[in-house]
């Protein structure tokens, strides 16, 4: 296997040997190669009964991370080498956490606890502690629908770790391009990045053309808005005219203000709208969290 790639003929003989060996409806496999650039092994097995993954030799923690994100009961078939041949193997995901992959070479995951919808709004305990203080689940999980990501959306997500978070797990086959200019937030966010390993995520310090020069162009642009906003957005449209936007903000005179900030850009289809969340306590009471403002809207491509 030339510099690890798997082509065409290595899937499928990969493909047929799990169908001689192994009791799997091959109809149902997703197949993923996280030797490519972007790819997302946790994400792809929670939502999957069956990935076939492809992977180069290496990765030292990889069921050590799967466990952690809570896949231990996941069954694990593979062989040893770096053939698809040979005596077939199995084992539990917390059987496995003190090795490693030797050998590029094909394994089967099984997940029967894997969930077919997109999960929105994970909760705060999930992410990694750190500098950022997370927006709560719920809020989150509206400026997530808002932001109507796909598989394969390109994202920016500027000073919205835990939104960053889950867009990349949601965008599994896109990239999300993080912006986050205090140094201990960024520390956060890759803390975050590698405890839900996610290889799709590239983080900058800042907005500029050539900060975004080498990067994909993004389809849709989540912000908290600031005293950059404005900036930030003009340096985006250039880069897609036909950009949608995502603005979160606490500042009523701020949102107060949009429409016509929205005008003056060319962003059409404009709703603003305010989200209330209350918790009952243990003593029987409501708190109320703090009500945001979110915007969004897209760019009619005429500047």
């Amino acid at each position: 296997m030339e510099n690890n790639l798997f082509t065409n003929a290595h899937i499928l003989a990969w493909l047929q040997y799990f169908s001689d060996q192994a009791n799997v409806d091959l109809e149902r496999v997703k197949i993923l190669d996280i030797t490519r650039k972007n790819k997302n092994l946790i994400p792809t097995v929670e939502s999957h009964r069956s990935t076939l993954v492809f992977t180069e030799a290496g990765h030292p923690d990889i069921f050590y991370r799967m466990f952690n994100a809570g896949l231990g009961e996941c069954t694990v078939i593979y062989n040893e080498g770096s053939e698809p041949s040979g005596p077939i193997k199995q084992n539990k995901v917390y059987d496995m956490m003190d090795r490693g992959i030797n050998a590029s070479a094909g394994m089967l995951i099984l997940n029967p606890n894997a969930r077919s919808t997109f999960r929105f709004g994970m909760s705060n305990q999930s992410f990694a502690y750190g500098s950022v203080r997370y927006v709560g689940a719920e809020i989150r999980a509206v400026i997530l629908s808002k932001m109507q990501i796909d598989v394969q959306k390109n994202i920016c997500v500027i000073s919205g770790e835990s939104i960053a978070v889950e867009a990349a797990n949601l965008a599994a086959e896109g990239t999300v391009i993080a912006v986050e200019y205090n140094k201990h937030d960024r520390k956060t966010l890759e803390d975050n990045v590698s405890q839900f390993g996610l290889n799709n995520v590239s983080i900058v310090d800042h907005v500029d053309d050539e900060t975004f020069q080498n990067l994909p162009v993004p389809d849709v642009t989540m912000l908290v808005a600031s005293a950059s906003m404005e900036q930030e957005m003009a340096c985006l449209l250039k880069l897609n005219p036909n950009m949608e936007f995502v603005i979160y903000t606490l500042d009523f005179g701020v949102a107060a203000s949009m429409s016509e900030l929205c005008k003056k850009m060319g962003i059409i289809d404009v709703e603003i709208i305010q989200i209330a969340v209350s918790h009952l306590n243990q003593k029987h009471n409501f708190e109320t969290q703090p009500a945001p403002w979110i915007i969004s809207g897209k760019a009619n491509g005429e500047g």
